[in-house]
């Protein structure tokens, strides 16, 4: 399956969304509930331009024993511009801006569907009574539904997530929850909420477990192979990086990507962390 056609929101380009969400003037509209860091609801404008928004201050972070503190925004940042260099966009335009509270992380806010989107696309996501997986789809895990019951949590054996698992794997995301795939019209599938990533030590924590020891797809392989050349020492991509995560972190990102090329497969859990988020959603 090729990589949908990116058509972004309102007819800008990418370019052109990542200059509004970098100059823009931002107008805090309210917060999202739910969430353990201040996430709040925006709108940005810059000539004439206006689009939602989510802005998460540095200052409204919660610190964590496994990532230095005041990094979060960056990390985000980080998995955008990996995802761009791959080539999938499967991170909404991001950008590292000062804003109302200070600096932090500034995301195109994606509209999630109810249900089925826009273009028609199924669940990505299902518990199962069954044993087995239906065909389309791929086992993750048993889980507890209550009184003693369990369930089988299964996700779409779906390209795009195929991809996303990827990406996962790449920028070490140790919190894939089902909460973070939004899928949009188009085609088009995103990920977001990317603050935990990067680590030098395994933390890949996910509900896109389906392909584990599976072997990569002749995309991903390719795709890999070009992302091992913008990660060499000196490349713009590179320069960039250096000014989100550490020195140490680029250089495990680098052993990832390589060991994702020798290996051919997409990889299984460590074992040595808790494989799948929690909570799930």
């Amino acid at each position: 399956m090729p990589a949908p056609e990116r058509i972004p929101p309102g007819s800008l380009t990418d370019a052109e969304l990542v200059n509004l969400l970098t100059k823009g003037q931002l107008t805090v509209l309210g917060q999202v509930g739910g969430a353990s860091n201040a996430v709040l609801y925006c709108t940005v404008a810059y000539e004439g331009e206006e689009r939602t928004c989510v802005y998460k201050p540095v200052a409204g972070e919660q610190p964590l024993w496994d990532f230095p503190d005041g990094t979060l925004a960056q990390r985000e940042v980080a998995a955008y511009e990996i995802s761009e260099a791959m080539g999938w966009g499967l991170v909404p335009p991001t950008v590292l801006r000062d804003g109302p509270y200070g600096e932090g992380m500034c995301q195109l806010w994606i509209e999630a569907p109810a249900g089925e989107s826009e273009d028609g696309d199924s669940p990505l996501l299902a518990l199962v009574e069954d044993e087995e997986p239906a065909d389309g789809w791929k086992a993750v895990a048993l889980a507890e539904v209550g009184e003693g019951r369990t369930a089988l949590l299964v996700h779409a054996d779906d390209p795009r997530l195929r991809r996303l698992a990827v990406l996962d794997a790449v920028i070490n995301n140790g919190d894939r929850k089902g909460g973070h795939l939004l899928p949009a019209p188009g085609g088009r599938l995103y990920g977001i909420d990317h603050g935990v990533t990067f680590n030098a030590d395994d933390k890949l924590r996910t509900l896109l477990w389906g392909w584990a020891g599976e072997p990569l797809t002749a995309e991903a392989v390719e795709v890999l192979g070009r992302l091992a050349e913008e990660l060499v020492p000196g490349t713009a991509l590179v320069t960039r990086l250096a000014e989100l995560i550490t020195t140490v972190e680029i250089d495990a990102l680098r052993g990832r990507v390589e060991g994702l090329r020798v290996s051919g497969r997409h990889p299984q859990p460590s074992g040595g962390w808790p494989s799948i988020p929690w909570p799930p959603v």
